[in-house]
């Protein structure tokens, strides 16, 4: 038999204990559970090889100490698993400001980017940490962008140069990741002007997301860019040739990747704007055949691995916390990812 490929690493995402829950929503689910959740889950022998994490409370708090990122790592650390990815909190709400705001929005953005990348760093001192990225996005609203597209994309581009300075300082890479509620990034054409006009390949990459990038096909809050029509979504061969259209653009800036499902609607909780619905893995009105659509992504034109990503992590973003907190939902999500990495990953 044919040893398992080595790589992408599994990992398994932590933000879905928080983001879209609080005191307009459920209660959050603690790092220390996620995290027990994550190591209890196994499939034929395998498990996850790591965790994505939110810097914001009541996980790890943006400010933490050194004290505090020495616990985070024995905890993670000492349950076998690595860190990976984080998402940097660059939104008003926890600290951060808009992307657009040349003023006191860009430097509050810029200095939850810098909190985040030093933290990150720390965590690879430690060693508990061998690669990722930190994830922004514009934290801005797409009506707010529309007001001045053009001059909006470049505020937003030149904030983005001056984040990837402060990533570089600390040998970090960003990832913007595209969602249909975020201005400038909100379909697959304004992500790419929007990469082109920062200009840091060398720093600044994409994130994929497969059910917010299926949204992207979709059109939903950038009709002009719409690549398929909502009843086209169980045409396979249309839905296939929208999603190639969109890899074939943005993959070549793909550093990183969330693995998730779609049913093809919108979702929002809590506080979080209505963006693509993470359905489970085994959701039968889920449309994306996670397999094969997650090649386009993983996979150059050719069949061959971009190894662009050296982990891949499962989103189940406003997940209900009944379905967070139940362990079979986790061997789902592992078992599918499992498939991915069988399929196109590698061993060397």
């Amino acid at each position: 038999m044919a040893l398992a490929n080595e790589f992408p690493k599994i990992h398994n995402a932590m933000w879905p204990g928080l983001v879209g829950k609080g005191d307009d929503s459920e209660p959050p689910i603690d790092l220390d559970k996620m995290l027990d959740m994550t190591v209890a889950a196994e499939v034929d022998g395998q498990k996850f090889d790591g965790v994505d994490i939110f810097l914001s409370l009541p996980h790890t708090p943006i400010d933490i100490d050194d004290d505090g990122i020495k616990a985070l790592a024995d905890n993670v650390g000492g349950r076998g698993l690595m860190i990976g990815s984080a998402v940097a909190p660059v939104w008003p709400p926890v600290g951060g400001g808009s992307a657009m705001d040349e003023g006191e929005g860009r430097k509050a953005f810029l200095e939850a980017v810098r909190k985040s990348c030093g933290i990150m760093g720390r965590l690879r001192e430690l060693g508990v940490r061998e690669g990722g990225v930190v994830r922004i996005d514009t934290a801005t609203g797409v009506g707010e962008w529309a007001e001045d597209k053009a001059g909006n994309t470049a505020k937003m581009a030149e904030t983005f140069r001056q984040a990837c300075d402060i990533a570089a300082d600390h040998g970090e890479k960003l990832a913007a990741e595209g969602e249909i509620c975020w201005g400038g990034m909100h379909s697959w054409k304004h992500m790419a002007e929007l990469m082109e006009a920062v200009d840091r390949p060398d720093v600044l990459g994409f994130q994929a997301d497969m059910a917010h990038t299926m949204l992207y096909a979709l059109g939903y809050n950038a009709p002009e860019h719409q690549l398929i029509k909502p009843e086209q979504l169980n045409d396979q061969a249309a839905l296939d040739e929208a999603l190639k259209t969109i890899t074939d653009t943005l993959r070549p800036s793909t550093i990183d990747f969330h693995i998730a499902q779609n049913d093809g609607t919108v979702h929002g909780s809590g506080s979080h704007d209505k963006t693509g619905r993470h359905c489970m893995a085994t959701d039968p009105n889920g449309k994306l055949d996670i397999v094969k659509h997650a090649g386009y992504w993983l996979n150059n034109p050719d069949g061959t691995p971009t190894k662009a990503m050296r982990h891949i992590c499962w989103d189940g973003c406003m997940f209900p916390n009944a379905v967070l907190e139940d362990q079979q939902t986790w061997n789902d999500i592992l078992a599918a990812m499992i498939k991915v990495r069988d399929a196109h990953g590698w061993s060397s």
